[in-house]
């Protein structure tokens, strides 16, 4: 992947291994965790090294292995690159592995069933529940849709884009999930849809943490299979400081990121409160038990 090199620059400890062995037992030592990247940002290799950063150094090692669903083309991303970089759901089928993440996706305008390779998502989410032995994380999109699909709790349109770095308060400080990361921490989003607070308990599933300016901020299960959450702990500091100018470029509307730069003004930087948490949170779930 282009990000290795990024990560060896950045202090981090990569190793290579033939995307063969991704699949193959025994391919790596015992504890060193195999966790699949379902990747539907489009952006790949953006996304690649945000989710790459918060799995590096870890204790005993992970192994990040890309997975694509079979017969998508791609307007962002070199077809060249999902090629010799990704496999297709179905080489992986037949596994079992640590953990899984699912990304977002910039569908959210756009009902669930339009989603050309809906039918084939909701087929690995179901499939997930059973090859997966730790933990499914739903990210952005993805939360909406896994909860869309799984308790039929559908999105709704915002009348403007959540947009900034929102606190989030933690309603579950016991979970191992929330183990580190105090009473609140900031979570950074960017998007046009929400959830209902209160259609999560309604459907049996506990809320982790809520933010009183942006919403919903996490869902899970009791036993942390699945785990929603609806913004980006993941991105790099620059990531809506880059959306934003991008969107100004082109004559869009679009209001300053919320509690992201220092005196809310571009012109300052950008203030990466997110950091911690986001360390904190992907360590955690990366060593919530196996409940398979």
């Amino acid at each position: 992947m282009p990000c290795i090199e990024t990560l060896r620059a950045e202090g981090g400890e990569v190793a290579v291994y033939n995307l063969s062995d991704a699949t193959r037992l025994g391919a790596f030592p015992p504890d060193v965790k195999r966790v699949l990247l379902l990747n539907l940002m489009p952006q790949k290799a953006v996304t690649e090294l945000d989710i790459a950063r918060q799995m590096a150094n870890r204790l005993g090692g992970v192994a990040l292995l890309p997975m694509k669903i079979a017969g998508q083309t791609y307007k962002t991303t070199p077809q060249s690159h999902m090629d010799a970089l990704y496999l297709d759901f179905e080489a992986y089928e037949h596994g079992v592995y640590d953990a899984m993440i699912i990304t977002g996706a910039p569908l959210e305008c756009m009902p669930f069933e339009q989603v050309r390779y809906w039918d084939a998502l909701c087929r690995i989410m179901d499939w997930a529940d059973h090859h997966v032995l730790r933990s499914t994380l739903y990210i952005c999109w993805a939360a909406q849709a896994g909860l869309y699909h799984h308790y039929g709790i559908d999105k709704y349109a915002l009348p403007a884009k959540m947009f900034g770095i929102f606190s989030q308060e933690v309603l579950q400080p016991s979970c191992p999930l929330f183990a580190g990361l105090g009473s609140f921490f900031p979570m950074p989003g960017s998007r046009h849809t929400a959830v209902a607070v209160d259609a999560i308990e309604k459907a049996g599933l506990v809320l982790g943490a809520v933010s009183a300016e942006s919403g919903l901020g996490v869902a899970l299960t009791a036993d942390c299979r699945r785990v929603f959450i609806t913004g980006h702990l993941e991105y790099e500091p620059n990531t809506l400081d880059n959306e934003y100018r991008r969107d100004v470029a082109k004559g869009l509307p679009i209001d300053l990121p919320r509690h992201y730069y220092h005196d809310d003004d571009p012109a300052h930087g950008v203030h990466f409160s997110w950091a911690q948490a986001a360390r904190r949170f992907y360590g955690n779930w990366l060593e919530l038990p196996e409940s398979l």
